[in-house]
Order: structure tokens, then sequence, then C-alpha cells
């Protein structure tokens, strides 16, 4: 009876659904919905197994799919739902005199039903293997022939489900406002009426002690429009976030995710383990991984993002392969590319989980986590689907003063991170600009000489195609607002995304190069080394290099990588560039210096001297 009436709630949302196409790269908008047609088939079957997933705590596993059809195409589809009832009671109404959709969510993901049955055509049956994981709800399959742009629904699967689907699941690490202080961050499906949610943790080995952590939640009506207020909208359950405070400097804690029941039983996630951060100054060996635009891949194949983010897998492989010579990771921009498809988040976190669970994952604000008309974003684009940052606000900590307002300082042992959000006003003037000089000229570089600048879009240089088709090798008005910043305090090396490439300047300063080194660079630099690292996943189709040949770029690459800096000590930084597909070093630098070099002046770094010579 279930199933039947699952069957029904779903057979009459597809003649309502309306079609999300405004987000061209989402490939679950272009599944034309509202032209979908009833049209069972007695003939037609899928079979979903097994039933419970999980039994042993896993929160990822693969599923069999056998199905058939009667009048078999290369077009014939099957639809991954989850919540598995699409009933009307599931669903809101936008105001009283509306009656609501009965399909409030579209597919999670979906796949063709020839993809690993060649004969498929022919015979008409085939089996699929996908992976799913734990996102809080149950799971049906649906078949559909007809192509993506006329569907029509043929069979629907029984229901499967995880065992506990409220599990604790997703660790996510951030650094605190507070050098000592490890934030933890995760997802669950218990709210704060049915069970207390903690951490417990330690150092390795020796006695644990428990911290709360404090939990929200949002609804449909805090997105800012379609699809994520719409047909992308999916409960994001209850996310957590406890601070685990006056760490040891480089000691390692284990941790484990808890909630107490009020019946007086514990749900408890696996044991995990961190390093604690090094204090501001300590000379100790730091390693740091950057990129931006990574997004996210099925390992299954399924074609949400097949075609999209090919690199994506490899970026999160060859980072969990070489995790125990990685300290912190910097996420700068366009994370998971959900574009107002919710589900999207629960899976992005899941493909990360075994490297943020581990080391300190911190993200900046991209246009398609942020963007949005009339949102106050700086520019007016529809890149986030409707999210307008709430996902990503909420989803990863990070040590803000404001939530709304991704910009925020970040201390490393040796490193100082200023990470900026281009996708609010960063002009001279704004309270952006503010921040941005506070943090650079707050640094004190003779404990922290490396001060490296973040941001998605990139506000420094930059030989893309578009961007030199508008004539400013940039953002307009970046360089022209923020370069005098960077040359006056010194920044060592200036790191963006959203262009899906790679690119590297000499040290640059007004479009001019102030070191002829290419490799070594020994002393001052008397300019910023500029870096575009915008290819860790997305497409790199859209991101070609302009012919003309601009005098400060001195290295490109058109494919997924990423880049890590290796700080030796005070005197020392590597800087390496790896591509994603075997994980090798295709560019790479090396700063020596004292701290002298630092102080030493250069164009505009240093005010006005006295001509008075006279000691006493």
């Amino acid at each position: 009876m279930r199933i039947s009436l699952t069957l029904l709630g779903i057979l009459v949302a597809l003649l309502k659904l309306q079609w999300a196409t405004s987000h061209g790269v989402q490939p679950l908008s272009t599944i034309d919905i509202s032209s979908a047609v009833i049209a069972l088939d007695d003939g037609a079957y899928i079979r979903a197994t097994p039933l419970i997933l999980g039994l042993n705590g896993q929160n990822k596993e693969w599923i069999t799919l056998e199905y058939g059809i009667n009048n078999p195409s290369i077009d014939d589809w099957i639809g991954v739902f989850s919540p598995a009832n699409f009933s009307a009671s599931i669903c809101l109404p936008d105001n009283p005199r509306t009656f609501p959709p009965v399909l409030c969510t579209a597919p999670i993901k979906f796949q063709y039903a020839n993809y690993t049955n060649p004969k498929y055509k022919k015979t008409g049956e085939g089996s699929l293997k996908l992976q799913l994981i734990n996102q809080r709800s149950d799971f049906s399959f649906a078949l559909f022939s007809g192509g993506l742009l006329k569907p029509k629904l043929v069979a629907i699967s029984n229901t499967i489900t995880f065992a506990n689907p409220n599990a604790p699941v997703y660790p996510r690490l951030a650094q605190g406002k507070q050098w000592n202080e490890m934030t933890v961050t995760w997802t669950s499906g218990y709210g704060l009426d049915e069970a207390e949610p903690f951490v417990e943790w330690g150092l390795q080995g020796e006695e644990q002690r428990s911290s709360l952590a404090v939990s929200l939640t949002f609804d449909h009506n805090t997105m800012c429009g379609a699809p994520a207020r719409t047909v992308g909208w999916r409960d994001p359950g209850f996310i957590h976030t406890s601070f685990l405070k006056e760490l040891w400097p480089n000691l390692v804690y284990t941790y484990k995710l808890g909630h107490r029941m009020f019946n007086g039983t514990y749900i408890w996630s696996q044991m995990y383990q961190f390093r604690a951060s090094p204090y501001p100054g300590q000379s100790s060996l730091q390693r740091v991984v950057i990129f931006g635009d990574m997004g996210k891949d099925e390992a299954d194949g399924s074609n949400e993002y097949n075609d999209f983010q090919p690199g994506s897998l490899n970026t999160t492989k060859q980072l969990i392969e070489d995790l125990m010579n990685i300290d912190i990771v910097f996420h700068i921009g366009d994370i998971c590319y959900a574009n107002g498809y919710l589900s999207q988040w629960d899976q992005f976190t899941s493909q990360i989980e075994p490297i943020a669970s581990r080391v300190p994952y911190m993200i900046a604000s991209g246009n398609h986590e942020r963007d949005w008309p009339g949102s106050g974003s700086f520019y007016d684009t529809i890149d986030s689907g409707g999210e307008c940052g709430v996902l990503a606000q909420n989803m990863f900590y990070f040590p803000a003063e404001n939530r709304a307002k991704v910009w925020y300082s970040t201390d490393y042992g040796m490193f100082r991170f200023c990470i900026a959000d281009t996708e609010h006003d960063w002009r001279k003037g704004s309270e952006q600009y503010k921040f941005i000089e506070h943090c650079l000229s707050t640094v004190d570089r003779q404990k922290q000489p490396w001060l490296v600048f973040l941001a998605h879009r990139v506000l420094g240089y930059s030989s893309c195609a578009w961007y030199a088709n508008e004539g400013s090798f940039a953002e307009p008005m970046g360089r022209e607002s923020l370069e005098k910043l960077w040359q006056k305090y010194k920044v060592d090396i200036a790191i963006f995304g959203h262009v899906h490439n790679y690119e590297r300047t000499c040290p640059v300063y007004e479009n001019v190069c102030t070191n002829k080194e290419r490799h070594s660079y020994k002393g001052a630099l008397n300019g910023t080394i500029h870096v575009v690292a915008g290819g860790a996943g997305a497409s790199v189709t859209d991101s070609e290099f302009s012919g003309i040949q601009t005098a400060w770029s001195i290295f490109k690459d058109f494919d997924h990588g990423f880049v890590k800096l290796t700080a030796f000590d005070h005197s020392n930084l590597l800087f390496e560039y790896k591509k994603s597909r075997d994980g090798k070093v295709y560019d790479s630098f090396k700063i020596s210096r004292d701290y002298r070099d630092i102080l030493a002046c250069t164009v505009d770094s240093c005010p006005s001297t006295t001509l008075a010579t006279r000691s006493l």
C-alpha cells in the first residue's frame, strides 16, 4: 500500500513540476519534468537491493538496480528520488491562495539505463550499480523512457533506506577564532527536541571530555529563489558545530560525534583524529593546500556532474593519498556547484569527509554560493540558483565576525591568511576594504613572515580570454582598489579561483615585474606573486587563455590541479602546482629571505623618510 501511495504522489507531481533551466551547468536542470507523462507499463519494472543499508555503520554504500522495459531506447533513464514519498502532504504552499506542487524535490541523481548494459536496446533488460550516501531519508528509483526532455514514467521501485538515516555524518574541521581552537561541524537528522549533540574528544590515548554543540537548520523560505526555493529544495536536516578549545599545538587529538537521546541512549559516529594547529610564529614544517572551483562528482558515473567536473574526484583522491603531508586546506569558492539543488551539499560533504574530518577545511565564498539578484550580492547574477549564500554559510564554519560576510583572517603557524569575499564590495571605503587593510597591517612579520591573500574571483592578474576581452585582465576595479594595499603591506602571494585553469605571475606591481627570477627568489620580492588556482574540478573548457602575451605571466596550464605551500622555517617557502590526474609537480618556485628583506622598502611600500641624520 505504501509503494502505491508513493507512486501516486510521483505520478501526479510529474505532471505539475516546472523545469528549472536557469542554471545550465547543473545537469539536474536538464530534466524537463514538466513535459513528463504517465505511461505505466505492466511489463516494465525496477527493483532495488539491498533494502537496508549501513547495517555495519556505513554512511556510503553501493546498491544494485535491476530493471526492464518492453520497448527499450538509448534515451531511457533512471532517476534517484529522496525522500521516496513525494505525496502532497510534504509540500508547502507559497501562499494560502495557491495549491502546492505535489513533487517538492528534483531527483538527487540520474543515469541512463544502458550505461553499463550495451545490449539494453536489444534485450530491454539491465542492471546498474549506484552509490548512495546517508542523507536523512529513504530512496526510491524511477524508470523513464522518452529521454530527459520528454520523459515518460514507466515503473517505480521499492523503497530502500539506511539503518539509521538520522545518524551524525560528514564532520568538517575548521580553525576557530583563536589559534588554539578547532571547530567540528556535522550534519544529522536529530533536532534539539530529540537529542543533545556533543563531541567527545581529547588527546590521543588519554581521558576524553565532552563539548556541547550549537545546532541550526533553515527552511525553504530562507532561499532567495528557484530552484533552491522550489524543485531544488531538500530538507537540510540539522547542522551542529562544537568548539574544541585550549588545544596544545601540534598534538594529536581524537574525537567522535555524539547525540544523547532523551531516553538515555547514545548515538555515536566512528572515531576520528586531527592534529592541533601550531601557534602563531611557531617554526615547524607547515603544509597548506589551496584550490578553487572543485565541485563534486560521482564515483558511480551518474550523469549529474559527470561531464562538468571530471577533475573533482581526481583532486579529492590526490589529497586523500597525500593527507599525511597536508596540514590545512583552503577551498576558495565555487564549492560544490549545487546551484540551488540542495541534495548536492550532502554529497559534497560526503566526498571530502576523508579530508575535512582530519585537517581544517577552510572555505571562501564564490559566485555559485552567493550571487542572486536583489539579495545584496556585489554581482547581480543567478549563479547561486537561489541559495544566496545560506548553504555555504551554514554547512561550513569559518571564523568571520558576520556569517553573511565571508571575509576573515586565520593564522597558521608562520602563515597569516587574509580571506576576502569577492561577492561583496571590496572597493576602497567599503566595510570589507577596511577589514582587508586591517588583516594585512596587523600581522607581525617577524613571527609570521608568509602573508597570503585569498579570494574567489581574480582581483589580481589573469590571462583568461574573457578577462582579456574586457581589457582588465582581472575583475574590473580589482587591482585599482587593492593593489596598493598588497604592495604597501608586502603580500607575498595572492591566490584566486573562478577561472578554471592555472596561471602564475612574476612578482608584479602595476603590470610591471619587480623581480626577473622565475623559480628561486632570494631577498625582497618587491611585488606580489599572483596565482590562479581555479582548476580543481570544474570544466576547463570555459577558461581558455587569451592569445595576448602579457609580460607578467610566466606559467600557464590548461588542466585540473591545485597548489601547495610548504613553509620550512621563517626564511624558506616552497610553492608547488600539482596536477590532479597524477599528483606530480608541474610548476614550482622557492622563496629564501630574512626578516630584513621584508622590512626593505620598495615602490609604494614605505612611508616617506626624514632627511634628518643627527644621532645622539
